[in-house]
């Protein structure tokens, strides 16, 4: 792989991730008239729940399903330049145009509720050139690259003052939100560390074994559960299952982030992401919305308290119908589940 760092005209940093170092010279300018970047999130703590809200209310004006032609995700080419100037590319990342978190850390300050400013940085993540691909389409060597470019922005962004957890994400589908069908994910620098993962820590600090190791032996021995185990990974639906279509990738091995997988673990942990997303795809008999979640270690916390692992979710339980989170989830956090665990495992199993 190789890595070539460069500038948008607004100043935002582009970083071109390559399958191999014989690709083209990534040395392409961007040459629109791009206004100063201003943004100026906010973040607000509850005063009952102590759990944080970011407000950028500048994302109003973010790009919203474009045209094919306008596609700001899609190499330049003369008469549309795109966020992309080279021409082709294998795996790029560039920081968001309209980010929900920036800059330096500020101040705590307000009353009733403590405020500052919604420090971190955004970043988008492109998969493939193809507008019309999916992540699923990649082969295992371009598979790897995402990996290793997820691994590397982990790192630089974890580095950041201020910031206390990256979380890697992908939102694909109309049906979940997804204003931009170009195949992507993004990485957001959290200044804080988020209510889920803060959750996982203290579950793992109560407990003798980390949770994770006692689960994943749970399941090898039950198997119910169990979609798919390899040498160094394997493939569970959760326990306790919230979404109509739920399911992690979990290494075996107890590591943090996914910079810390060996090779061989990567490469694994690589081919059965791809058969689990092909899989997903014919679960219902067509395309299916999903959210795919990286779940790594926050920044300076005790690595025996994390281990890393990928949740992949979907908010649709029959081929016309969608989980809506209404009264009890909303409202309350309490899930209720329309199907078992164990049905979504024999379903995926039998694909």
């Amino acid at each position: 792989m190789r890595r070539t760092s460069n500038r948008l005209a607004d100043g935002r940093e582009i970083i071109y991730f390559d399958d191999s170092v014989e690709a083209p010279e990534r040395t392409a300018a961007d040459r629109r008239d791009l206004p100063e970047r201003d943004p100026r999130p906010e973040m607000r703590r509850d005063p009952l729940t102590g759990e944080w809200t970011v407000l950028a209310a500048h994302r109003q004006a973010r790009t919203y399903k474009p045209a094919t032609s306008d596609c700001p995700l899609c190499p330049s080419r003369p008469g549309s330049e795109s966020e992309i100037p080279e021409s082709g590319y294998d795996v790029v990342v560039f920081e968001n145009r309209f980010p929900s978190l920036f800059g330096p850390p500020g101040e705590l300050s307000g009353v009733p509720a403590e405020s500052a400013r919604a420090a971190g940085r955004c970043e988008v993540v492109c998969y493939t050139d193809k507008h019309d691909g999916a992540l699923k389409d990649v082969d295992l060597t371009r598979m790897d690259t995402v990996l290793l470019a997820l691994a590397d922005r982990t790192a630089e962004l974890g580095a950041l003052p201020g910031v206390k957890q990256v979380y890697c994400f992908e939102n694909r589908g109309e049906a979940i939100g997804t204003t931009l069908p170009h195949p992507h994910g993004q990485i957001y620098a959290f200044p804080f560390i988020a209510p889920r993962t803060q959750r996982m820590l203290e579950m793992a600090a109560a407990a003798d074994t980390h949770p994770m190791g006692t689960l994943l032996a749970a399941e090898h021995a039950d198997g119910a559960r169990v979609v798919h185990r390899g040498e160094h990974c394997s493939v569970i639906v959760p326990v306790a299952a919230r979404w109509p279509v739920e399911v992690l990738v979990v290494p075996h091995r107890q590591v943090g982030t996914i910079g810390e997988l060996t090779e061989d673990e990567r490469t694994e942990f690589g081919a059965f992401y791809l058969d689990l997303l092909d899989r997903l795809d014919r679960y219902h008999g067509q395309e299916l919305p999903y959210v795919a979640a990286w779940h790594q270690a926050p920044v300076d916390t005790d690595p025996k308290l994390s281990w890393l692992h990928l949740q992949v979710f979907s908010i649709q339980r029959t081929p016309d119908k969608l989980k809506y989170l209404a009264g009890t989830e909303s409202g309350a956090g309490v899930w209720i589940s329309d199907v078992t665990p164990e049905s979504i495992a024999e379903r995926l199993r039998s694909l």
